[in-house]
C-alpha cells in the first residue's frame, strides 16, 4: 500500500508550479500581478502602481492593463486547471532538479471585455470561471473587483485554443 504524501510536500509542489507558471510570462511581472492560490482557487491580484494610470486627471486604472489583468487571470486559471492533474500526480514537479518544461499557455482567440465603471487607483482583484474546457477549446468568464466583491468594475469572457498534450 502507498503511503500518502506529506502535506507540506504537495503545497511545495503546487506553489512551485505556480510560480513556474506565473514566471515564465514577462508581462504578468511589468504588471505585477500576483497570484494567491487556496487548494485550486486562484485570485489574482493586481497591486496599485502610477505606472498603471491611463488617465491621470481621474485617476483610472488604464483600460488596457484592466484588459491584460483579465485576460492573464483567465490564461493563467485555464493553465491552471489544465495541469492540474499532472501536478497532483506528481508528472510535474518544478522542485526537483531538472524540472520538466513549463507546459504551453492556452492562445487567445478572443477576448471581451466590459468596462463597468473606472478602476481606482487601488489594488485590483480577480477571478476566473472556466465554462467550458475540452481537449481543443475552452471558453473563461472573469470577474474584477476592487474593494467590494459585488461592486466589479470590469468582467471579460474568453474563448482559447487548448496546446496540444504531448
Amino acid at each position: 500500500m502507498k503511503r500518502p504524501e506529506p502535506v507540506q510536500a504537495v503545497k511545495q509542489r503546487r506553489d512551485a508550479a505556480l510560480r513556474a507558471l506565473v514566471d515564465g510570462v514577462p508581462y504578468i511581472q511589468y504588471l505585477g500581478v500576483k497570484i494567491d492560490r487556496r487548494g485550486d482557487e486562484l485570485t489574482a491580484i493586481l497591486p496599485f502602481a502610477d505606472k498603471l494610470i491611463g488617465n491621470p486627471m481621474l485617476p483610472a486604472l488604464h483600460g488596457g492593463v484592466t484588459a491584460a489583468f483579465l485576460e492573464v487571470t483567465a490564461v493563467i486559471t485555464l493553465s491552471w486547471s489544465y495541469i492540474w492533474d499532472d501536478i497532483e500526480s506528481g508528472a510535474l514537479d518544478f522542485e526537483v532538479a531538472g524540472s520538466p518544461p513549463l507546459p504551453r499557455l492556452p492562445k487567445t482567440v478572443d477576448f471581451s471585455v466590459d468596462y463597468l465603471r473606472s478602476g481606482l487607483p487601488r489594488d485590483a482583484y480577480a477571478r476566473a470561471r472556466i465554462n467550458r474546457s475540452g481537449r481543443r477549446y475552452a471558453s473563461v468568464h472573469v470577474e474584477a473587483w476592487q474593494d467590494n466583491r459585488d461592486r466589479l468594475f470590469a468582467q471579460g469572457t474568453g474563448h482559447f485554443v487548448m496546446p496540444q498534450r504531448r
